[in-house]
């Protein structure tokens, strides 16, 4: 049997998207501070450690995602992670040192799940995984009930084992983050507490 291969994706941990940003969560800089601690514990655990972030573009409304009027909340969102702007940048409190490859979405069009998005060279994120020979991985991030719930079900949708890190990862609601978290159980991936 061949070597487990595990890596961790650590989804939007940016500024707008914690306290105090454009479409802050609570428990966002917990999150961050929480995800360089699990790091600093277990710097062996993981062969690969992977960011997304949301990279809008400043002068469109993204396909939609930006909202021209009052914002739904559901499809459409205030202004936030203008690309290269202060709000897009990782939360001062992630260890960025720890991450070896960086996926951007989001540019010019709504996206959610990481695998959306592209690193650097164009390449995508389930090519990245497959190209590794990753075959388990961990999830944590902001939100639970968004971006997290998207990319958790395009990780299993690939093939590969995933956990969902519950004490590492901070939703918009408590509703619907439960939802979201009995949602990605009822499709194979474990919810559990970083250990």
């Amino acid at each position: 049997m061949a070597a487990m291969t595990r890596a961790l994706l650590i989804v939007d941990v940016q500024n707008d998207f914690t306290e105090g940003g454009a479409l802050g969560v609570d428990g966002g800089a917990a999150v961050a501070a929480g995800i360089s601690a699990h790091l600093a514990r277990h710097p062996e655990d993981y062969d690969l450690v992977v960011a997304s972030r949301d990279w809008h573009d400043g002068d469109s409304d993204n396909g939609g995602h930006f909202a021209s009027g009052a914002p739904d909340f559901v499809s459409t969102w205030p202004v936030h992670c203008v690309a290269g702007t202060p709000g897009a940048d990782y939360h001062p409190d992630l260890d960025v040192e720890r991450i070896d490859a960086h996926v951007r979405k989001g540019q010019g069009e709504p996206a959610y799940s990481a695998f959306e998005g592209v690193l650097a060279d164009g390449e995508s994120l389930a090519g990245l995984l497959a190209e590794r020979g990753v075959t388990d991985l961990d999830v944590a991030g902001i939100a639970t009930d968004h971006c997290v719930r998207a990319s958790a079900l395009d990780a299993v949708a690939t093939g590969v084992r995933v956990r969902v890190l519950t004490d590492l990862v901070a939703g918009v609601a408590a509703s619907s983050s439960a939802a979201a978290l009995e949602e990605l159980r009822a499709a194979g991936i474990e919810t559990v507490p970083a250990s």
